[in-house]
C-alpha cells in the first residue's frame, strides 16, 4: 500500500469517473433548488417585499416602482424565486463542493467538511447582509437625490432586482476569499509571504474590482474595498496558520 493511500489520498481515477461524479452532485444540487424554488415562489410575495424594503421608504415623493413591460412582473417574481432559492441552498451547494474535491484530501483533511461548509455559508450570508443593510441604504439614498424638483424617479422593478441581486450575490462571493486562500494555501498554490510581497498590486486590483462592480459613487466604492482589504488582510493570516510548512523558508526570503 503506498504512502498517500496510507494517509487517505484516494488513487487517480479516470476522467469519466470524474464526470459522473460530479453530474451525480449537480443533480443533487438541482433537485435541492427546484424543491426550495417551488417553496419560494409559493411565498414569493414576502421575498418582494424583503427586496424592495431598503428602496421603498427612500423614493420620492410622487416616485415608485414600476413595470414597464407586459410581462415583467412575471419573469422578475420567477427570477427573484430562483435567485432566494441558489441563496437559501448555498449551505448545500457547499457542502456538494466538498464532497467532489474530498477524494484528492487527505483523511486529516477531510474531517474538515463541517467547518467548511459553516464558514462559508457563513461568510456569504455576512457579505450578503453586509450589501443589504450597509450599502443599499446609502447607496440608494445618494442616487435618489438626483430626483428632486421636475425629476421623478419611476424604477423598473425588472432592473431594480437585477441591480441589488447583482450586489448582494457579488458581496456574498467576495466574502469567501479566506475560505478561497485557504485551498490554495493548502495545495501550495499561495502562500502568505506572496500575499505580503504583492499586497499593493492587491490593494489596486481591489479598488478597479470595486469601481466595476459597485455604483460610480466614492462612497459605495469604498464601502466594498474596505471589507475585501480586511478580508485580504485576514487570509493573510489563513495562509500563514494553514499553508505548508514551506512558506517558513519562504517568509525568510521576503523579510
Amino acid at each position: 500500500m503506498s504512502r498517500d493511500k496510507e494517509q487517505g489520498v484516494e488513487q487517480a481515477l479516470p476522467l469519466t469517473t470524474h464526470l459522473e461524479e460530479l453530474r451525480k452532485r449537480l443533480i443533487r444540487v438541482i433537485v435541492v433548488l427546484v424543491v426550495v424554488f417551488s417553496f419560494v415562489y409559493w411565498k414569493s410575495f414576502i421575498f418582494m417585499d424583503f427586496i424592495t424594503a431598503p428602496i421603498v421608504p427612500l423614493l420620492p415623493q410622487d416616485s415608485s416602482m414600476a413595470l414597464l413591460k407586459l410581462t415583467e412582473g412575471f419573469f422578475t417574481e420567477l427570477k427573484l424565486s430562483l435567485l432566494v432559492a441558489v441563496f437559501f441552498s448555498m449551505p448545500f451547494i457547499f457542502y456538494q463542493m466538498w464532497k467532489f474535491i474530498a477524494p484528492g484530501l487527505y483523511a486529516q483533511e477531510k474531517k474538515y467538511i463541517v467547518s467548511f461548509v459553516f464558514m462559508s455559508s457563513l461568510l456569504f450570508f455576512l457579505g450578503a447582509s453586509f450589501a443589504y443593510y450597509v450599502v443599499f441604504p446609502f447607496g440608494f439614498k445618494f442616487f435618489l437625490g438626483y430626483a428632486e424638483g421636475y425629476v421623478t424617479a419611476n424604477l423598473s422593478i425588472q432592473w431594480y432586482l437585477s441591480f441589488v441581486t447583482r450586489l448582494i450575490m457579488a458581496f456574498g462571493l467576495v466574502f469567501e476569499m479566506p475560505v478561497f486562500v485557504l485551498f490554495l494555501a493548502k495545495m501550495g498554490i499561495l502562500t502568505a509571504a506572496m500575499m505580503r510581497k504583492h499586497r499593493r498590486y492587491a490593494y489596486f486590483g481591489i479598488v478597479i474590482f470595486s469601481a466595476v462592480l459597485t455604483p460610480p459613487d466614492v462612497f459605495t466604492q469604498i464601502m466594498m474595498s474596505g471589507p475585501m482589504i480586511f478580508l485580504y488582510e485576514l487570509s493573510v493570516l489563513v495562509a500563514k496558520a494553514f499553508g505548508r510548512k514551506r512558506e517558513i523558508n519562504e517568509d525568510d526570503v521576503y523579510a
